[in-house]
Formats: structure tokens, C-alpha cells, sequence
């Protein structure tokens, strides 16, 4: 049994899943072996599924999204580091009921990606998701050397919104080891910058953004854009219109745009780094699962990337999940077989919440019954 399983937001991180769904299949099965590979898609959480996954967690003072001192942690074995954005510029990092959608930063991204710089990374897989930012990427690159001025000179203040202002760019200043460091942009978004499907449009509204603040940050990201173009040519319009460029908030723009990122779907990416093709040719049977298990799991998500990986190599796959929102037909073109949510033992959503685990553990023993019984 290989359990590759992202976690329950709110509820369980993706090593618990792992462990409860371990302890309730062998309360059926006692002598099966299971192996733990727990999985993330770029989002939040995967730093600490790399951490899992063997990698040497690294705390870092950065600056957070709202510009005070933040802890933020990045993974590093063997010259590959994973670096999170949600861990220096996330929504989890703003005080409860505090938005700041046109100021916010990616300033401690940049901080981030420069520790691990600093660490000797050769290969950088940068997960982004989860942000409180709409800056473009802006405040990142800053942190890494580029420069943003108004039209009298002075640093464009932080935040998507301020970009409005944005007169010159000079990226000349960039720190020159990126140059000879493979970026990868893990990412389950393809939106575009701006536009009907970009990131403010799309993405704006849950960092608090008013319809009048979509519309200030669209116009001051296609601004940012055209400023870039006059820098660095047509490229920078191409990259603006790019799948994956609208990611966290216009990250996904400053990561293709400045510092050369390869853009890839977060789980597949994942998968490679966290050495999940052996862990299946180990396993005769996988079970995957995340939180709600819904039309979004089909775009990318991490049970999504498990099952399409378990079904070209022959494996058969269930999935768990506190929420299930899709009917057979979907699960079974996605490549599950089955799906077992926690509301199938306790009705009370409430209650799966807060006790996610102890029920989790009885969904896995059905599984266990269901496909391990003699």
C-alpha cells in the first residue's frame, strides 16, 4: 500500500492523513505493508511534504506580505531546494479578518529564493499558491535585486496597486547565481496576468479585493507589463499572457519574466522531486486524497497527478477525502476507482472537521476490508 495523499485543509497536514490512514488499515490488515509518501501540488504544504519526503527543513527571517518580520521555512537535499511562496507571502500569514490587497508583498519570496541562493541550491522548485499577494512578482524580484522606480526616481512604493506609478524598470541588477540555477515554476493555475481569467479577476476577490480593487490591480499589472516590455522587449507581453504567469497573484509573471522559471503543473513536479515513480513500482495499490475532492481536484490537484501517475504504470487507486463532490463517472476518468469521504461515517460536517482523524482512521479500515480482506 502506498498512501500518497495531500492533506485536509483545516483539518489534517498530509503526514497525519498518512499516519491515520496507516493506523486504520492495519487495525484490519495487521501485517500490511505500507509505505507513506505524503504529496502537495505547489500549494501550501509543500515544504512540508518535501520535509517528509526526506529533504532538511531551513528557517529563514523574511519579510511577510504585509512587510513585518515573518519565520519562513524552505527544503533542501542534494542541491534541489523547495522554496514555498505561501510560507513568506501567504494568506496564512495575514492576522485573521485582515486583508491587504493592493499593498501586499512578495518581498520575503524573493528573501527566500535568495537564502537558497545562499544554500548552494542548484536546482530551485518554486511552489506557489495560497497567496495574499497581487504584486506581479514585483516586491520578489526587488528583493533579488531589480529595481522599480516612479517617475521622479524614488522605489514604487509595495503591493500590486502602487504599480500603477511604475515609470522604469532595471532587472540589470538581478543576483547574477540565478543565471546558472534551474527554476522550476510548480503551479496548478494556468491563468494569465491580467484579463477576464487573471490573477486579480480570478483570484483577487478571496485576498479581500473589491471589484474596484480588481479592476486598479488589473490595469496596474498590465501597466507593470508594458513597462517590462520597453525593458526587456516583446518577451515580457508573451510571458504577461502565459499559462501559469497569473499564479499567486502574478508570481508565476516574475518568475518567467526575471528570473527564467520553466513552468510545470505542481504535482508532477512534486512527484519527481518527492520519488514517487519507485514508491509505485513498489505498491499494488495507492491511496490518494485531499479535503474535498471536487471539479478543482480534476485541474491539477494532487489526487488528480497521483491517479493519471498510478494508471500508466498499471496501479490501481482509492482516494480519501472529508468531502466527495464528484460522481463515479469523473473519479473513474480521473483514474480512481473508488472514493471514500469522512461524511460517508459522520454526516455532521462540523464534526469531520474536528475530528478528522479518529474518523479518517475508520474510513481506512473500509478500505482495508474492502480491498485487503481475504
Amino acid at each position: 500500500m502506498l498512501i500518497a495523499a495531500d492533506k485536509f485543509k483545516g483539518s489534517l497536514t498530509a503526514v497525519q492523513v498518512a499516519e491515520r490512514v496507516t493506523a486504520g488499515l492495519r487495525r484490519v490488515a495487521p501485517d500490511v505493508a505500507v509505505e507513506a509518501l505524503p504529496v502537495a501540488d505547489g500549494g501550501d504544504g509543500t515544504v512540508a511534504a518535501a520535509v517528509a519526503g526526506g529533504f532538511e527543513r531551513r528557517e529563514v527571517r523574511v519579510t511577510g506580505p504585509l512587510g513585518n518580520q515573518v519565520t519562513a521555512a524552505y527544503a533542501l537535499k542534494d542541491g534541489t531546494a523547495v522554496v514555498e511562496m505561501a510560507e513568506a507571502s501567504g494568506l496564512q500569514l495575514l492576522p485573521e479578518g485582515v486583508f491587504a490587497p493592493l499593498t501586499s508583498t512578495t518581498y520575503g519570496s524573493g528573501e527566500l529564493l535568495l537564502a537558497a541562493l545562499e544554500a548552494g541550491a542548484r536546482t530551485i522548485v518554486f511552489g506557489v499558491g495560497g497567496s495574499a499577494t497581487t504584486d506581479g512578482g514585483a516586491g520578489m524580484l526587488a528583493a533579488l535585486g531589480a529595481r522599480f522606480e516612479d517617475a521622479d526616481g524614488r522605489p514604487v512604493a509595495p503591493g500590486g496597486g502602487p504599480l500603477k506609478d511604475l515609470a522604469t524598470a532595471d532587472l540589470s541588477g538581478l543576483d547574477p547565481r540565478l543565471k546558472d540555477v534551474e527554476i522550476v515554476l510548480a503551479s496548478d493555475v494556468d491563468n494569465p496576468l491580467t484579463g477576464p481569467k487573471g490573477a486579480p479577476a480570478v483570484y483577487g476577490p478571496q485576498k479581500g479585493a473589491t471589484p474596484e480593487d480588481v479592476a486598479a490591480l488589473d490595469t496596474a499589472l498590465a501597466h507593470f507589463a508594458a513597462v517590462l516590455e520597453k525593458t526587456i522587449g516583446p518577451k515580457a507581453a508573451e510571458y504577461a499572457a502565459s499559462p501559469g504567469a497569473g499564479a499567486a497573484g502574478g508570481i508565476g509573471y516574475g518568475a518567467l519574466v526575471g528570473l527564467g522559471a520553466s513552468f510545470r503543473p505542481g504535482i508532477e513536479v512534486m512527484l519527481d522531486v518527492l520519488g514517487f515513480a519507485p514508491a509505485l513500482a513498489r505498491a499494488t495499490l495507492v491511496v490518494t486524497g485531499e479535503g474535498s475532492l471536487d471539479e478543482q481536484t480534476l485541474h491539477g490537484k494532487a489526487p488528480a497527478g497521483v491517479a493519471a501517475a498510478a494508471r500508466a504504470a498499471g496501479i490501481e487507486v482509492v482516494a480519501v477525502c472529508g468531502r466527495l463532490a464528484l460522481p463515479p463517472e469523473a473519479l473513474g476518468k480521473a483514474g480512481i476507482r473508488r472514493a471514500y469521504a469522512l461524511t460517508d461515517v459522520e454526516p455532521d460536517v462540523a464534526r469531520c472537521i474536528a475530528e478528522a482523524g479518529p474518523i479518517l482512521e475508520t474510513v481506512a479500515e473500509g478500505i482495508a476490508r474492502d480491498f485487503l480482506s481475504a
